[in-house]
């Protein structure tokens, strides 16, 4: 385990040439350097925040989509039957036309009730509106909060108007409050999603969502290890600046004011490619590839860091092109297309009559549309978007 340690944690690779773990250990007094220990202080916060979302969703957020009169109205149920119920639990919620005919023969029911039976049944696990609104406004609450923090604490730093001040003395950078309270409360929000997933609505994009979580924790955690906080609040507060206005859309999407929910579509839309394909790459990657390697030059993790950033920014061209196009569809049919991750079935003959796999392709996006469910939220957000219909 010794061994195993002093590999993980070898100087060589973790910080640059001739500085030690010594060197950051015992600073002067009233100077303190981020020390790998306090990024566990964000499990205990992740708990706290997770807490808070109850009581918000319960006595905030229940109350304000009452008075926009989304009500918890629940799904037709499926007649019960043991036969079909073992089927969906054991074999396939989406029988093809082949098992279904062994099924109509088997109960005797024909093909179309045994389609609608297992559609009715998939509803029943579905939230109601009232489930996706709260939670929704949870995280639109959330990324407000902390992009309006972050947008306050980089306004009186230097390298928000210099970025090479992220790069001068380093990695010799005292830890201030605002930027620890700034870095872990990020970190925490992760976690509490990571807690949150497995009680909050179930999505096909469960793993996907999972991995991204855990990549996001682990990117995070990486730069503040590595005292590489000053462009890390860059880089957050560069993702933040979009993700309320996607929650917002599908809080207006619920309530069913459409039109105010395109426009806060496009305004997403716009905002994510502004800062995605503009400031992240000119002002984010500019300093962290350029800027450090004339004022500290490379070293093994400073590859791994700008490799990672790298990738991220190959993500934000793939998505920025998939929420233009849903954008330019919202513009020109005058309505945002759904995500099938958690929406109600349609009830309609036209659905009966597929024999087989009557879900709709889903292609890998970072966030949901706003009839999503998703966020992520976040820095290296992953999520599924449904093909629209």
């Amino acid at each position: 385990m010794a061994a195993l340690t002093a590999w993980f944690w070898n100087e060589r690779f973790w910080l640059p040439h001739n500085v030690t773990w010594a060197d950051l250990a015992d600073p002067e007094p009233g100077v303190e350097y981020p020390k790998a220990g306090h990024v566990l202080s964000a499990l205990p916060l992740a708990l706290g925040i997770f807490a808070v979302r109850i009581l918000f969703e319960r006595f905030i957020a229940r109350p304000c989509a009452f008075l926009l009169r989304i009500q918890a109205s629940g799904h037709r149920v499926a007649q019960p039957n043991t036969i079909l119920e073992k089927v969906f639990t054991s074999i396939t919620k989406y029988p093809d036309g082949r098992r279904l005919e062994g099924l109509s023969k088997q109960l005797d029911w024909d093909v179309i009730k045994i389609q609608r039976w297992f559609r009715l049944r998939r509803n029943q696990d579905k939230p109601s509106l009232l489930t996706k609104f709260c939670e929704s406004m949870w995280r639109f609450t959330f990324y407000l909060y902390i992009f309006i923090y972050g947008v306050r604490f980089l306004l009186q730093t230097p390298w928000l108007w210099d970025t090479r001040q992220c790069w001068y003395n380093y990695p010799y950078q005292t830890l201030t409050p605002g930027l620890y309270y700034y870095y872990i409360t990020e970190l925490a929000f992760y976690w509490s999603l990571m807690f949150s997933q497995f009680t909050d609505i179930k999505r096909k994009d469960f793993l996907i969502m999972f991995v991204h979580h855990m990549a996001t924790i682990g990117l995070i955690s990486f730069s503040y290890v590595n005292n590489m906080l000053r462009v890390g609040t860059l880089v957050m507060c560069v993702h933040d600046a979009s993700d309320f206005l996607l929650e917002a859309a599908k809080m207006a999407n619920y309530a069913k004011y459409q039109h105010l929910c395109d426009m806060l579509f496009v305004g997403f839309a716009i905002v994510f490619v502004g800062t995605r394909l503009g400031i992240y790459p000119l002002w984010v990657l500019n300093t962290t590839l350029f800027e450090s390697w004339e004022i500290i030059g490379p070293y093994p993790s400073w590859w791994l860091f700008n490799a990672l950033l790298l990738v991220l920014q190959i993500l934000h061209v793939i998505w920025s092109y998939l929420i233009l196009r849903i954008a330019f569809k919202a513009l020109s049919r005058g309505k945002v297309s759904k995500d099938d991750r958690s929406d109600i079935e349609s009830s309609s003959d036209e659905d009966e009559q597929v024999v087989k796999d009557p879900r709709k392709p889903a292609v890998i996006h970072r966030h949901p549309t706003t009839k999503g469910e998703n966020g992520t939220n976040g820095h290296l957000t992953l999520g599924t978007w449904a093909q629209e219909h």
